[in-house]
């Protein structure tokens, strides 16, 4: 999608450009996208720091268990580290082949927002980065996604007031939850491209302009949504200015995650 509409715009322009160019542009932006969000998940977001220990499993994707090969996947991929690395691969390209990097950059932007809302529903397929718990009439249930101990009583009130069945007071509830990837899909993807294909594109004030737009634009929506994102397990909040009696239930805008330091 987005080499497609970088593609529309590079004929609407009519820039002496080759097709073969534009592939190896993305090619380049993809390499250092994957190179990217691969090491901000296997450092930012890996606190455990096992991958320091066990550095292959950062891109081998099998691993050995009781002496035996297991296939692990490369699960954990990082958009702020993939931001970076994209914009890293594409810029070295650029300055290689001596095309303007602002001006390119404007249009990969708008391009890359639409693209981006793929990666979301992605997350939604997988029932993954779920958002917080909701009693909202449409909370989802994700199969992975954490679950209660019966025998707590707000878990038992909570359940009864979203209408979900406790069979076993010993065991454990999996509670509707907000479908967060939903949200970055429409606000982090189709209404950004919006603004900035029908809007901006043929308004800009000056090379750049798109890929400001684009940049605090993300920040500013994702950083809203983290408020109800489920944070990761392993970091929480970072910064927690409101204690909480019961962080799955209680809410303050005073507590940051990782996600929302980034943005």
């Amino acid at each position: 999608v987005a080499y497609a509409i970088v593609q529309l715009q590079v004929r609407e322009r009519r820039l002496e450009v080759s097709r073969d160019d534009v592939l190896n542009l993305f090619f380049w932006g993809i390499v250092g996208l994957l190179v990217g969000a691969r090491l901000f998940a296997v450092t930012i977001y890996d606190p455990s720091g096992y991958y320091l220990s066990h550095p292959l499993q950062i891109i081998v994707p099998v691993a050995s268990a009781g002496g035996r090969l297991r296939f692990t996947g490369l699960a954990g991929m990082s958009y702020h580290g993939g931001l970076l690395g994209a914009i890293v691969g594409m810029v070295i390209f650029l300055r290689v082949k001596r095309l303007p990097v602002l001006d390119w950059g404007d249009m990969i932007v708008t391009g890359s927002a639409l693209g981006y809302t793929f990666g979301r529903l992605g997350n939604f397929i997988n029932g993954e980065l779920y958002g917080r718990i909701t009693r909202l009439p449409w909370g989802m249930v994700f199969p992975q996604a954490e679950r209660f101990p019966a025998k707590e009583p707000w878990v038992q009130e909570f359940a009864a007031q979203v209408g979900v069945a406790v069979t076993n007071a010993a065991g454990a509830v999996n509670l509707p939850r907000r479908p967060s990837q939903l949200y970055e899909a429409f606000f982090e993807g189709v209404v950004l491209w919006a603004v900035l294909w029908f809007l901006l594109r043929k308004r800009k004030a000056f090379p750049g302009q798109l890929m400001a737009v684009y940049i605090m634009g993300y920040g500013l929506v994702r950083f809203l949504i983290e408020y109800v994102r489920e944070p990761d397990a392993d970091l929480g909040f970072p910064i927690q200015l409101v204690r909480l009696a019961n962080p799955y239930l209680d809410f303050s805008p005073l507590n940051f995650t990782t996600g929302q330091l980034l943005n």
